[in-house]
């Protein structure tokens, strides 16, 4: 692949590299930006930025592409190239679309940690002292790679490599699609470079102030709540289960007890003690889709007569990702141990079922994880001079529209926010928002572009509860 050093605006896009990129039908152009690993040290280590782009089809493209931030913290862009290709294709007849490994993920400068968390017994992956011990373990290996300086993958610091990027492929101005944490690193290149923005939506919102530990747990907790009254309001689910909210408090009161399962990936039978963290966080993982969410009840039901297999099955329906799709941890915790610790309380609400949450696993880790100086301008949000499009989901356990609604304020008169009632985390996923975002960056105008009927994410129906078949005995 063709380096490329971030310098002026270039007169026209350099060459770059063919590239073949997993799932993706048509030859991409593959380059990098080299970056210093430190900014205050520009003649220091440097680290390249990997980026793609996905060619345009028409002869004649616009000149403002589409770039994609991706989530997580941690998750690579360019990984995703398959399904964001699906996704963004109405683009791609007329616009490239960009695609940035943020540093510290995917190809560059990659800080990952050991892949097999997927298949580590049961009881490890649920404990958040085990998953702690597991992630300062890698902290030790970072710190020795030759990128291993983990204050230097802090979103603000990220934001220069992507104008970095823009400025090798000399776009005047692009649009910008975010992804959950992608929307706080896009939200920041607003802020640092408005000028050089046409367009922004912002998918599953996660402003710079959310306090990511804190947010989890009040998030979690209303969208479990939204489910156990939509049980209640239900005629058919209300019957299979008329005292489901004294049946969850039942299971969290005998909490812990002992219990045999099978190891979801692997097969393993396996012998262990049933803790509230991991029972909380299999219901936290089921309530990211409505689709399985919607098997939540009956699962619950199962497993206080003791049958904890459904939940298990559900908790493990989303595959986690693995090899260049897995999430680079140390990334990871880099971001948020510089930028939502230092500003988290000194303890969670004991009130919610879900109060501890994350809290638990990042307090640990970030005790002692390297931190960035984050500056204080980071978490301001100006007025945007563009039209920028949030959507969030009614019952989103990680992004709720209260994100959305905070951000949209601050952004003013050219921010719109539509919520999807009924759906949950990442909505790009669904055809109707996916026309939606097309219509909203293809408009000539702000104005045009503010006035995009999506009337049909607002009708988007919620799963029915599920009921299980009635097997013969």
């Amino acid at each position: 692949m063709l380096g490329l050093h971030a310098g002026p605006l270039a007169a026209q896009a350099p060459p770059l590299s063919p590239c073949w990129l997993k799932g993706v039908e048509h030859q991409a152009r593959c380059g990098h930006v080299q970056r210093a690993l430190d900014p205050a040290q520009p003649d220091g280590k440097t680290i390249d930025v990997h980026f793609a782009v996905l060619p345009a089809l028409a002869r004649h493209k616009l000149p403002d592409p589409v770039v994609f931030l991706a989530g997580g913290p941690g998750q690579s862009a360019i990984a995703l190239a398959g399904p964001l290709s699906q996704m963004l294709t109405r683009f791609g007849n007329r616009r490239d679309i960009v695609l940035v490994d943020q540093r510290g993920t995917g190809r560059s400068a990659p800080l990952f940690c050991d892949d097999d968390a997927a298949t580590a017994p049961l009881r490890d992956s649920a404990d958040p002292q085990q998953q702690a011990l597991r992630a300062l373990q890698c902290l030790d290996r970072l710190k020795a790679l030759p990128h291993g300086d983990l204050r230097q993958y802090a979103t603000h610091i990220a934001t220069a490599d992507l104008e970095a990027v823009r400025q090798a492929l000399g776009a005047p101005r692009w649009n910008l699609i975010g992804a959950s944490y992608g929307t706080r690193a896009t939200l920041d290149y607003l802020r640092q470079h408005p000028q050089h923005v046409r367009r922004m939506v912002l998918d599953g919102v996660a402003p710079p102030d959310m306090v990511l530990p804190e947010a989890a747990a009040i998030d979690t907790q209303a969208a479990f709540e939204a489910l156990l009254s939509a049980c209640e309001a239900d005629a058919g689910c209300a019957a299979r289960h008329p005292r489901l909210r004294a049946t969850w408090q039942g299971l969290l009161g005998r909490l812990p007890f002992a219990v045999a399962l099978n190891h979801p990936l692997t097969g393993r039978p396996e012998s262990l003690e049933l803790t509230r963290d991991m029972l909380l966080g299999m219901v936290r993982t089921a309530l990211y889709s409505p689709a399985l969410a919607a098997g939540l009840p009956a699962a619950l039901q199962a497993a206080a007569a003791g049958n904890l297999t459904p939940l298990l099955g559900l908790s493990s329906a989303l595959p986690a990702p693995r090899g260049d799709e897995a999430l680079a941890q140390g990334m990871h915790f880099s971001v948020v141990c510089s930028e939502d610790m230092p500003r988290a309380s000194a303890s969670a609400s004991p009130a919610a079922d879900f109060g501890a949450g994350l809290a638990t696993l990042y307090r640990l880790v970030c005790a002692t994880w390297p931190r960035a100086e984050v500056p204080d301008a980071f978490y301001d949000i100006p007025a945007a001079p563009v039209a920028v499009l949030l959507l969030s989901g009614g019952i989103d356990p990680a992004t709720p529209p209260r994100h959305g609604e905070h951000v949209a304020r601050s952004l003013g008169a050219k921010a719109r926010h539509e919520v999807v009632p009924n759906a949950g985390h990442g909505l790009l996923s669904l055809p109707c928002l996916r026309d939606v975002v097309f219509r909203f960056i293809d408009a000539d105008s702000d104005a045009a572009a503010l006035q995009v009927d999506a009337g049909c994410a607002r009708a988007i129906p919620q799963p029915p509860p599920f009921q299980p078949p009635e097997w013969p005995r």
